[in-house]
């Protein structure tokens, strides 16, 4: 009886093993074939192309991003989806205006201009602008702890800049963005006249970064012109305070916030061939902002996910659960193409079991972070061997991406990811003018576009279900 159990055994595991090889030489094939697909027969080069150069910029509420809802769902209507839809969304409108002039006072009569640019939803400055006393800091703190007498009538210039020994260079980013955003608010708080932010990049050069920036609940009446300068500029500003504290700011912007208006999300869907109920998400932000043409962020990442679902069609795959592809409006400045996604998630009451947002840039992937339960995670590492030929090496607990975040809270059990392109060159064209179709190789964007669909095609082989969907039948 007991050799008889010990043969049966080992029987069950040989069997199981082989059972496993040949299940990975098949998944290897179908990886192969995916790479292939996008090397060689590619469209996202080719999309974003049109999308940077002929559309351009996509700031929410503008010309631009309507014309680019338009044009990417029929670029979706003609790639053969089972369903292609709008989903109406309000985004807030802000418009630049004229071209923003700033210069320091280096002396009687004597000027020095400076590149400068808005931050995304500030205020203009009156007419004629503002010229005033500059107070220098390095961060909230350090201007609170200066209080009212030190600061009223002045223009703060917020100069924290990115850590370079940051290797991650989104902690970098993450470690001094928070002066842009809420500089302005607490500036005005002090009874500060103006914010003057230094552009969050490695890169010294004379472009001025943009983004967003809050006011939080302060009276209009009490908001004060938020400004990004250059790194050059914030370095020859720094400079000439050193040497002459009572050194003169001035600057003039046109910007203007309008009442919101209707955009869209643009959706597409591969209908599952096992489980047309369960859904797996891809995506990026089609919005952009209004400096340069968006090509990196998030033109890249909009072109790749439709791509995703294009090489599934291309390599004749069919998905088990539906794969959508979700272009997400207004992530730049309020997020609320991913809200309502969400909502309407919950408010069909949608199982969706995955989501992967690509909006790091269009460079050489190197993997994923992924915001998972530890069964998913620890499956996803077992894949790493697949994903080795092609130089995909990072799979790392942690975030996921801003506008597939909602989701967290209205599908219990979702797994999320993003995807981790090589950073270091991301931030000197993130929110500038040279944000621009020629900084991108085609190479590397096809590269991410067929390394998101083989991350699509494993997950809708392996994922674990959460457990409220496998203790019983599902009817899908």
């Amino acid at each position: 009886m007991n050799k008889n159990l010990v043969l049966l055994f080992f029987t069950a595991f040989v069997l199981s093993n082989c059972a496993f090889a040949k299940a990975q030489q098949s998944d290897s094939l179908q990886l192969r074939k995916i790479y292939d697909a996008a090397l060689t027969q590619g469209h996202s080069y080719q999309w974003l192309d049109y999308l940077s150069n002929q559309i351009g910029s996509r700031l929410s509420g503008s010309s631009g991003a309507e014309k680019a809802v338009a044009w990417t769902k029929a670029q979706l209507d003609s790639i053969g989806l089972d369903k292609v839809w709008l989903q109406p969304v309000m985004v807030p409108k802000w418009v630049r205006g004229t071209p923003e002039f700033a210069y320091i006072e280096t002396g009687i009569g004597e000027t020095t201009q400076v590149p400068i640019c808005a931050l995304g939803g500030s205020v203009a400055t009156p007419n004629g602008g503002i010229k005033a006393g500059v107070v220098e800091v390095m961060g909230i703190k350090e201007l609170q702890a200066l209080g009212e007498e030190k600061v009223k009538g002045k223009i703060v210039f917020f100069n924290r800049p990115m850590q370079d020994e940051l290797i991650e260079t989104f902690r970098a980013y993450g470690g001094c963005v928070d002066q842009r955003y809420a500089g302005a608010m607490e500036a005005a708080k002090l009874g500060a006249v103006g914010v003057v932010v230094r552009s969050v990049t490695h890169s010294i050069d004379d472009y001025p970064h943009t983004g967003s920036m809050s006011y939080g609940d302060l009276p209009a009446n009490k908001r004060i012109p938020a400004a990004a300068i250059s790194t050059k500029g914030a370095n020859l500003l720094s400079t000439l305070l050193a040497l002459n504290p009572d050194t003169k700011f001035a600057y003039s912007m046109f910007c203007k916030n309008y009442p919101d208006v209707q955009s869209y999300n643009v959706i597409g869907e591969i209908t599952g061939s096992e489980y047309p109920n369960r859904y797996m998400v891809v995506g990026g932000h089609l919005d952009s902002w209004d400096l340069g043409d968006g090509s990196h962020d998030d033109g890249a990442g909009v072109v790749q996910s439709m791509e995703v679902l294009r090489l599934m069609k291309v390599i004749g795959y069919k998905p088990k659960h539906s794969i959508r592809v979700v272009l997400f409006m207004n992530e730049e400045n309020g997020l609320r193409g991913g809200r309502a996604y969400a909502e309407s998630v919950k408010r069909k009451n949608e199982k969706h079991v995955f989501a992967l947002e690509s909006d790091a840039g269009g460079f050489t992937p190197r993997g994923f972070s992924f915001d998972s339960d530890d069964r998913n995670f620890n499956q996803v590492l077992s894949w790493k061997p697949l994903f080795a030929p092609y130089l995909i090496h990072y799979f790392a607990q942690g975030g996921s991406g801003a506008d597939i975040g909602p989701l967290k809270d209205v599908s219990e059990g979702v797994v999320l990811a993003g995807l981790r392109p090589d950073s270091q060159r991301y931030f000197d064209h993130h929110h500038a003018a040279n944000d621009t179709f020629d900084a991108v190789n085609k190479r590397e964007l096809e590269l991410g576009a067929a390394t998101m669909t083989s991350l699509i095609y494993m997950m809708d082989n392996y994922i674990v279900k959460p457990a409220r969907l496998i203790q019983g039948p599902i009817k899908d």
